[in-house]
């Protein structure tokens, strides 16, 4: 079984932090600003590319029909947009060379 190995918004400002200097409070304050322009923009319609590390964007997924697996009813499954990331280039070289 693998660990939970994921990294909190907590542990994203003490990180920021102790590399820049800045008070936790202050830190804090710039990450939560960064996170809410990213959904703000995104809900906007808007894609936001930062060169070297990635893109998130919006993707539409389009309405499909399906059937309920316990019963076997036909069932309309609702168009959804979703947020998605991908990588830049660089990002996915220097993990795959990082992984190895």
């Amino acid at each position: 079984m693998r660990s939970n190995n994921n990294v909190t918004k907590k542990k994203l400002v003490d990180e920021i932090s102790s590399r820049t200097g800045l008070p936790q409070i202050e830190t804090k304050k710039i990450v939560e600003c960064f996170l809410d322009s990213v959904a703000r923009t995104l809900i906007e319609g808007n894609n936001i590319e930062i060169r070297g590390f990635g893109r998130f964007k919006i993707r539409n997924r389009n309405s499909y029909k399906a059937r309920n697996p316990r019963t076997g009813e036909p069932i309309e499954v609702q168009a959804v947009k979703r947020a998605v990331f991908e990588p830049s280039k660089e990002l996915r070289k220097v993990l795959n060379t990082a992984i190895q």
